[in-house]
């Protein structure tokens, strides 16, 4: 199992980052509250990562805090739940969300999350409830440094809601209209959060 990986950022993109360590590039999918907080491409980088192994591929998935790769691999565990599900979910809602939504019994906000209708959303609940009173949770967060927002916020919402499933129009609409709500966001963290939301 690889439990992170470590090198320099050989590129990145609102949903995966390649790593290249000693002339090997590693490449992991990640959620965009990673990508964020990524440094910038020829810089060192550090990603707690999930290996992933089907009999028809072998995928690395990587997260810069403990509680993002926790809330993932719970995920996991729930049956119908796959790991580009779990990536989208931490991708529209931060992992203490997602969490706490699950303590409260909170399905309803679940189903905003694309891909979990109410069946799954109950299943979550049902599920994950007792491990994560048990687990406790920490909001501990990165273990590498992160770095301010670039200016391409907008493009970068886009590219990661296209990821997500939705058309480029559809992408296009869905920041346009968030950002017409709010004006001074400047990060694509944000603008996936609500797009996805609304």
């Amino acid at each position: 199992m690889i439990d992170y990986v470590s090198g320099s950022l050989a590129g990145k993109k609102p949903t995966e980052a390649v790593i290249d360590v000693g002339g090997i590039g590693y490449r992991i999918l990640i959620p965009t509250s990673t990508y964020e907080r990524l440094p910038e491409p020829g810089e060192d980088a550090t990603l707690l990562t999930h290996h992933h192994v089907r009999e028809d591929a072998i995928t690395l998935f990587g997260f810069l805090s403990t509680e993002e790769r926790r809330v993932f691999e719970m995920m996991l565990a729930v049956s119908g739940i796959g790991p580009k599900l779990a990536l989208a979910a931490l991708s529209a809602v931060r992992p203490s969300e997602i969490r706490q939504r699950i303590l409260e019994g909170d399905a309803a906000m679940l189903t905003r999350i694309p891909g979990i209708g109410k069946k799954t959303a109950e299943r979550l609940i049902i599920e994950l409830r007792d491990r994560f009173e048990k687990d406790g949770g920490d909001v501990g967060e990165s273990t590498a440094g992160g770095v301010p927002p670039d200016g391409n916020f907008r493009a970068d919402a886009m590219a990661a809601l296209e990821a997500l499933g939705l058309s480029r129009s559809a992408a296009e609409k869905a920041v346009i209209g968030v950002l017409r709500k709010d004006p001074s966001i400047r990060n694509a963290e944000e603008i996936i959060r609500l797009a996805l939301r609304s």
